[in-house]
């Protein structure tokens, strides 16, 4: 479904080529307790609700943060700013780049900010670096972009949640479909760092037991390959007959239009986890990434009530095409609506307990998901850029069905 409101994404130059090459840690990606909250909720609802917004505002990760923001404010907008019969108050921490920068953001969240609950974080290493903190505090997190396995599974806790995705659920889908539909033998190639170890081994898990035959595989330098030249090569002798690859940032950007000149998007076709064509990278591939087909759980083509709302809304008010990192806060949002609309009072308990019972997110424009493990199970989709009157998209050519986290 090519919605007829197409408008432009936030152009490429938003990154840089530098920073464009590091947002693909993103995807992975002492006790500090004390006051009860900010919020002065009583026993018979209403009041205020404090949430703590982690997102980038500066920095490499900075497309990624306005994204988020976005979705997070325009469900606000269309609930009158409550949440249940609470008023929010946002109270927007900037995550920077790193844990460095992303950990003290959440210790001030919980000491001088005393929110009663916290949404965000893009980085992995952010959201398992302070799971332990919230969990102490009793401040509900739900983690609105971070795809490491271990938060929801080593690290996971009563106060931790997730509204996105893990880096193993997109790709052992890829897998799936892949091995299922005989396509093979595939090369597959990842940065060397946890999140491509991840897809990695969740691609490669799913793809063998559904059959497949793995032609080979390299992990590439991470944040430093620039010239794929040498790994292209390697496909190319592997006799592979197709490629998956989980690259996001300037490294997607500079794998597809190298794979395009390199002469192999013709004759092994290129595939990948969603990042790789997913928001500002996308116009930036520009044509070489015709036909590049990912799995994600969002496209902007989605065809659903819910999906062709959000899209027309959320083009009215920021005059762009949404992301699936807008998708992550607008149901971050949602999912907190709910919880508080089932409390007798505002605290991080109770608002944790709510989450257990929020059940199926049925108006989601990703389609209808529920928390298993306090992550997302989910529809996954296969996409395939196409070109839409100049509008490069990520067309829906299957829905994979629901996957839940491997």
């Amino acid at each position: 479904m090519a919605p007829p409101f197409l408008a432009r994404r936030r152009l490429t130059t938003t990154f840089g080529a530098g920073a464009l090459a590091l947002t693909l840690a993103a995807c992975g990606g002492g006790s500090l307790g004390g006051d009860d909250g900010g919020s002065d909720g009583g026993g018979d609802g209403g009041g205020t609700v404090r949430v703590g917004l982690v997102i980038p505002q500066a920095g490499v990760y900075t497309p990624l943060g306005e994204d988020m923001q976005q979705g997070w404010d325009l469900f606000l907008d269309q609930n009158d700013g409550m949440f249940g019969d609470y008023e929010v108050e946002t109270v927007i921490a900037d995550e920077g780049e790193s844990p460095d920068t992303g950990v003290p953001a959440v210790q001030r969240l919980l000491t001088e900010d005393s929110v009663d609950a916290m949404v965000g974080i893009v980085n992995s290493a952010t959201a398992l670096g302070v799971a332990e903190q919230v969990t102490e505090a009793e401040i509900p997190l739900i983690v609105a972009n971070a795809g490491a396995e271990a938060i929801t599974q080593d690290a996971a806790s009563p106060y931790v949640w997730r509204s996105s995705f893990t880096n193993q659920q997109i790709a052992a889908a890829m897998g799936t479909y892949l091995g299922e539909e005989g396509v093979g033998p595939v090369y597959v190639m990842a940065p060397d760092y946890a999140a491509g170890q991840e897809v990695v081994e969740g691609f490669i898990e799913a793809y063998e037991a559904a059959g497949g035959t793995v032609a080979g595989q390299a992990l590439t330098p991470f944040g430093t390959t620039q010239d794929f030249q040498p790994f292209l090569s390697g496909v190319q002798s592997s006799g592979a007959a197709a490629t998956f690859v989980f690259y996001a940032g300037g490294e997607a950007v500079s794998y597809v239009q190298q794979y395009d000149q390199f002469g192999l998007k013709d004759s092994i076709p290129l595939y990948g986890s969603g990042f790789l064509t997913e928001g500002s990278v996308l116009d930036a591939q520009g044509e070489s990434a015709v036909g590049v087909r990912t799995t994600l759980h969002y496209s902007t083509e989605i065809d659903n009530e819910a999906n062709a709302a959000f899209v027309e809304a959320y083009q009215a008010a920021y005059d762009e095409l949404p992301t699936t990192y807008a998708v992550q806060a607008y149901d971050a949002a949602n999912v907190l609506d709910r919880a508080l609309a089932d409390v007798d009072e505002v605290s991080g308990p109770a608002i944790a307990e709510a989450l257990e019972g929020v059940g199926e997110i049925d108006d989601s424009p990703r389609g209808p998901w529920s928390f298993t493990n306090q992550t997302p199970e989910q529809h996954i989709y296969l996409r395939e850029v196409a070109d839409e009157g100049g509008t490069l998209l990520n067309t829906v050519v299957q829905d994979l069905g629901v996957q839940p986290q491997p």
